[in-house]
């Protein structure tokens, strides 16, 4: 088992990764304010892991109960979110039972958001079952929901108590999965950690055929990468790069997700096609080499990505990217890369060449 800590001075939280930390039962007790858990899954994870989740918790007498969620990125609503206030009520909850989020990137944003609202805040833990969620989603506090204007657009930073990364659960990802989570990976590379990125070139394949050791490692640098990002910007208010750096590919991904529909492409998809665009942009304004963009479009691939947007035309993208996040006092700031290794945000882009970099890499043309 590998070991590391989000350092937040009294929110501190360690994050463990290894194959069976799933069944962790005393380390989960450890973080518990009360013997009471209410653990949130959905309809693929549940019968998988639910039971191996639980079976420790029951046998130290820790009252369990579950609210199972609809599957996919479509549900990350209002409505979903309810289901789960529901289920808190049902068990009649109080601000000492801990919120338990077992599954992917949706139902971790989803049970971390209620875990923040609920009777204005109750403990929460993560337990990731896919590679994205494992290296980023898990990590580090944002919780939310999407609307139908904008990804993640409502939510609130809640802080987990414990993380779990079970690599034994990447074993039953499907491949689509797997490689939408190893864009996240990628991006560790491309932002901050060149060494990292041509680990990823050399052992791509070990990861693709979920080798254990290659994934944990993986795991470990990229959840090692965001802890130091997060304690050093856990609200994302520095003025110049922190944590906004995370979000390299973000703003064009998540202008795919919202005009193609959600659950459409998964996030990762999209994030890989927006690291594109947001690498050649980067070529444009001249940061660049026709190499290093062809380094990161080749890695990409070989990873099963996307490498090309959809066709929604320039003018969409830019009018939903301008729902970003980090879109400050009506500026549009966008993550780019200064070198391979190195990112920056950057507000001063010409939207000509924005445009040119949408249209390169989403016409018949290009990459």
């Amino acid at each position: 088992m590998l070991a590391l800590t989000v350092n937040l001075s009294d929110r501190s939280y360690p994050i463990l990764i290894g194959p069976g930390v799933i069944a962790a039962a005393d380390r989960i007790i450890e973080v518990l304010t009360s013997p009471r858990v209410l653990v949130v899954s959905n309809t693929v994870v549940a019968p998988l892991y639910l039971q191996r989740l639980t079976a420790g918790l029951h046998a130290s007498d820790i009252h369990v109960a579950a609210t199972i969620l609809a599957d996919g990125e479509a549900n990350k609503n209002w409505q979903t979110l309810n289901q789960i206030f529901d289920g808190l009520l049902a068990e009649r909850c109080d601000r000492t039972t801990t919120l338990i989020a077992l599954g992917g990137g949706v139902v971790g944003d989803l049970a971390g958001f209620a875990a923040a609202t609920y009777q204005r805040g109750i403990p929460f833990i993560q337990v990731p079952t896919t590679l994205l969620a494992q290296v980023d989603s898990s990590v580090g506090g944002k919780t939310g929901i999407n609307h139908p204007r904008g990804k993640n657009m409502v939510g609130a930073f809640w802080q987990p108590r414990l993380v779990l990364a079970d690599t034994d659960t990447l074993q039953t990802l499907p491949d689509r999965e797997l490689s939408a989570g190893l864009a996240e990976v990628i991006k560790y590379g491309l932002i901050r950690d060149l060494p990292f990125l041509t680990w990823l070139e050399s052992n791509l394949d070990a990861l693709l055929v979920r080798d254990g050791g290659a994934l944990a490692y993986a795991i470990e640098r990229s959840c090692a990468n965001k802890a130091e990002v997060v304690a050093a910007d856990e609200r994302e208010t520095a003025k110049d790069g922190g944590r906004a750096l995370l979000n390299l590919g973000h703003t064009f991904g998540h202008a795919i997700e919202t005009g193609v529909g959600y659950g459409e492409w998964l996030h990762g998809e999209a994030v890989a096609a927006g690291m594109v665009m947001a690498a050649e942009l980067s070529r444009r304004l001249g940061w660049l080499t026709a190499a290093d963009l062809d380094r990161v479009v080749r890695l990409l691939d070989r990873a099963g990505l996307p490498v090309r947007g959809p066709r929604l035309g320039a003018d969409r993208y830019l009018d939903l990217m301008g729902h970003d996040k980090k879109v400050l006092a009506g500026q549009l700031r966008l993550v780019l890369l200064r070198r391979l290794g190195e990112a920056m945000t950057f507000a001063d882009a010409p939207k000509a060449e924005i445009r040119a970099a949408i249209e390169h890499c989403c016409g018949d043309k290009g990459i």
